[in-house]
């Protein structure tokens, strides 16, 4: 035993070890991009088919294994099929942002604006949707927008929502330190089991966090009711500490203040 052990540890190289590291990384990466979506489930009941066809093989299973061998075969397909967005947004996740980048900060100061401002939008019944950017930018929106690049403030914030603005439909996309842009069209999800007083700014903050690794802030017009889109999920019904606290959760690593 120990004898092969130390022939084995002695027949490894240098590049064998580089190459570990490097897929333990990417499997790493891919699995996180794919936490919390239906990929991940997926995943799950792909890896027991493969498991199923081994054992199914091994006991000697001919007509389980015929069946698993052909339907292994259309695999990739069904794949690309079903997880069309989550492959979308790898693609731009990878393409469009620093792969091995951290996260990118969120001034404590900046986030304290946002909440006092959702906060009276949400008081006063204003229909919102603001964007914060993170690793993949969100360039190809920016065209459907206007150009702001104006400094974040609350007063900015809540006049670019006042329904007599030109520019309160579409949303408002946060760029590091910047208002960059206003009246973004966004992308529409394409799940159907959403609540039926779900609107169009819903729908726009679940699909561009489906895509990207942004993070959506709703106000509904009609309720006054804040929301948070994240990874294609959506939390809803929150006053301004529950919004903090998502908020913080999700830039928990990357907040820092002025000071």
């Amino acid at each position: 035993m120990g004898p092969t052990l130390l022939s084995f540890l002695s027949s490894i190289k240098v590049k064998d070890i580089i190459d570990i590291i490097i897929i333990s990384f990417l499997v790493y990466k891919i699995l996180i991009l794919l936490k919390g979506t239906r990929a991940a489930y997926m995943l799950i009941t792909i890896m027991l088919i493969i498991i199923l066809l081994g054992f199914s093989e091994w006991l000697g299973l001919q007509v389980t294994s015929w069946v698993l061998n052909n339907l292994s075969g259309y695999l990739l397909i069904v794949l690309v099929v079903i997880f069309q967005p989550e492959i979308r947004r790898a693609l731009a996740f990878i393409g469009e942002s620093n792969f091995f980048e951290k996260k990118v900060p969120l001034n404590s100061s900046i986030l304290d604006i946002l909440v006092r401002s959702t906060n009276i939008l949400a008081n006063r019944q204003l229909g919102a949707l603001i964007v914060i950017e993170r690793n993949t930018k969100l360039n190809p929106y920016f065209s459907a927008g206007q150009y702001i690049d104006s400094e974040i403030s609350k007063d900015i914030i809540i006049s670019l929502f006042i329904p007599y603005s030109p520019l309160h439909d579409g949303a408002v996309i946060i760029s590091g330190s910047r208002l960059a842009y206003a009246a973004t069209i966004l992308p529409l999800t394409e799940k159907e089991d959403l609540p039926s007083d779900y609107g169009t700014r819903h729908r726009a903050a679940i699909g561009i966090t489906e895509e990207t690794d942004a993070v959506a802030i709703v106000v509904s017009e009609e309720r006054g009711a804040i929301s948070v889109a994240h990874n294609g999920k959506i939390f809803t019904d929150l006053d301004a500490n529950s919004l903090t606290d998502i908020l913080e959760s999700i830039f928990r690593t990357t907040i820092r203040s002025n000071g």
